[in-house]
C-alpha cells in the first residue's frame, strides 16, 4: 500500500530519485557502486561539481559572486560555522523558534548576540514584525520556516548588514530574491535529499574579515578552495541531492515547485478552517507552506482520528512534543494526491463526529 508520507524529515524524495539512486548503489562506474568509489575520481568530483553548479543556477545566484558548498555536521554545525566566520563584536538575531534559539545559544561561544525580535513567549506562534537591525553588527541571521512550529517568515527586511538565513526547512520551495542573502546554510533531509549533507551558499566577499584564527575544518574560504572536497564528502547524501536538483530543474525549477506547493497548502488550510474539530496553530498570516501544525478540539477524538489516518496509510503526523496535536509536513516530493488523502480522513472524521 502507498504510504502518504509527512514526516517533518527526514524528507520524502520523489520516486526517480529513489530509482536512480537505488541503481547507482549496485552499478555507477563500471560495476563499481557509489558506496565504493573513490571520492577522489572523476565519476564522483563531476557529481560534486553539477551539484554545486544546480545549486547556485536554481536559486538565480550564478555569476553573482557565490559559491555554493556541501559540507557535514547538518544545520546544527552551520550555527557554530557562521559565528566563526562572521562574528567579530556583535551579531543581531530573529529568535522564531527551536532551530533559531539553538544558533543564538552557539553563536554566543564567542561574543555578544542581541535578540532584534522574539516569538518565544507565545511559544513561537508568529514570526516578529517591526524590529530594527542595527547598522553597526557584523550580520543579522533568520531562519525562514520553522517545521515545530508551522511558522514562516514572508517577508524578508532589507538588511543594511550582511543576511545569514537557516532555509533547512523550505530551500528550493518558493521564489525568493536570494541576492539578498549573504549566507544561506540548509540541511538536505527536508527538500532536497537524505540526512548526511548541509547545503551552504556563501557570497565570497562577507569572508576573510574576522581577527580570530579558524579552525581548517571550519573555515568557509578551504572548503572552497578545495571545492567542497577538504575532506572526505558525503558521497551518498550529495549525490542524491544533486538528483533531486536535477528533478527539481526538469519540473521547471523553483517557479514550478512553489505553484503546486501553495495549492496543497490551500488544500491543507482549507480543511482545518473550516473543519470545527480541527484548530490551527500558528497564526494565519505566518503560516508555512512546508509545515501545517493543527491540533484536535477535542482530545476524546484522538484515538478515533489515529487509528484513521493510520489506517489510510498515512506516516508522520504527529506534531512536535513542543507544539502537540499534528503536523502535516509538505515538502516539494509530496504529491498534492497524499494532501487531498489526509484531508479526506480529517473530513471522514467530522462525519463520523
Amino acid at each position: 500500500m502507498k504510504k502518504h508520507n509527512f514526516s517533518a524529515g527526514p524528507c520524502i524524495l520523489p520516486k526517480s530519485v529513489m530509482e536512480q539512486a537505488s541503481e547507482a548503489i549496485l552499478n555507477f562506474d563500471e560495476g563499481l557502486s557509489l558506496l565504493e568509489i573513490s571520492h577522489r575520481s572523476k565519476p564522483f568530483v563531476d557529481v560534486m561539481e553539477k551539484a554545486r553548479a544546480l545549486a547556485l543556477e536554481l536559486l538565480g545566484l550564478e555569476g553573482k559572486g557565490y559559491k555554493a558548498l556541501f559540507l557535514q555536521g547538518g544545520a546544527s554545525l552551520q550555527f557554530l560555522m557562521v559565528a566563526l566566520n562572521l562574528l567579530e563584536k556583535r551579531a543581531g538575531y530573529l529568535n522564531t523558534g527551536t532551530w533559531s534559539d539553538k544558533a543564538i545559544k552557539e553563536a554566543r561561544i564567542y561574543d555578544d548576540i542581541y535578540e532584534v525580535g522574539s516569538s518565544k513567549s507565545a511559544n513561537f506562534n508568529y514570526i516578529p514584525k517591526g524590529y530594527d537591525i542595527p547598522e553597526d553588527y557584523d550580520y543579522f541571521h533568520c531562519t525562514s520556516n520553522n517545521t515545530i512550529f508551522g511558522t514562516q517568515m514572508k517577508h524578508f527586511p532589507d538588511s543594511p548588514i550582511p543576511m545569514v538565513c537557516d532555509m533547512s526547512s523550505d530551500i528550493f520551495s518558493r521564489q525568493l530574491d536570494f541576492s539578498k542573502f549573504d549566507l544561506i546554510y540548509a540541511g538536505a533531509q527536508k527538500n532536497m535529499g537524505p540526512a548526511g549533507t548541509t547545503l551552504v551558499v556563501v557570497k565570497e566577499d562577507i569572508l576573510g574579515k574576522v581577527s580570530r584564527k579558524i579552525p581548517s575544518m571550519m573555515d568557509y574560504k578551504v572548503h572552497i578552495n578545495k571545492g567542497s572536497m577538504f575532506n572526505t564528502p558525503p558521497v551518498f547524501a550529495v549525490y542524491v541531492s544533486m538528483l533531486t536538483l536535477e528533478w527539481l530543474k526538469d519540473l521547471g525549477g523553483i517557479a514550478a515547485i512553489e505553484e503546486e506547493n501553495e495549492k496543497k497548502a490551500r488544500v491543507m488550510y482549507s480543511e482545518i478552517d473550516l473543519n470545527p474539530l480541527f484548530k490551527g496553530y500558528a497564526v494565519k498570516e505566518d503560516r508555512s507552506t512546508m509545515n501545517a501544525t493543527f491540533t484536535l478540539e477535542n482530545e476524546n477524538l484522538k484515538e478515533t482520528f489515529d487509528a484513521m489516518w493510520k489506517e489510510a496509510g498515512i506516516n508522520g503526523l504527529n506534531g512536535h512534543r513542543s507544539v502537540g496535536g499534528y503536523r502535516a509536513s509538505m515538502y516539494n516530493a509530496l504529491s498534492l494526491d497524499s494532501v487531498k488523502a489526509l484531508v479526506e480522513v480529517m473530513s471522514e472524521l467530522e462525519r463520523k463526529a
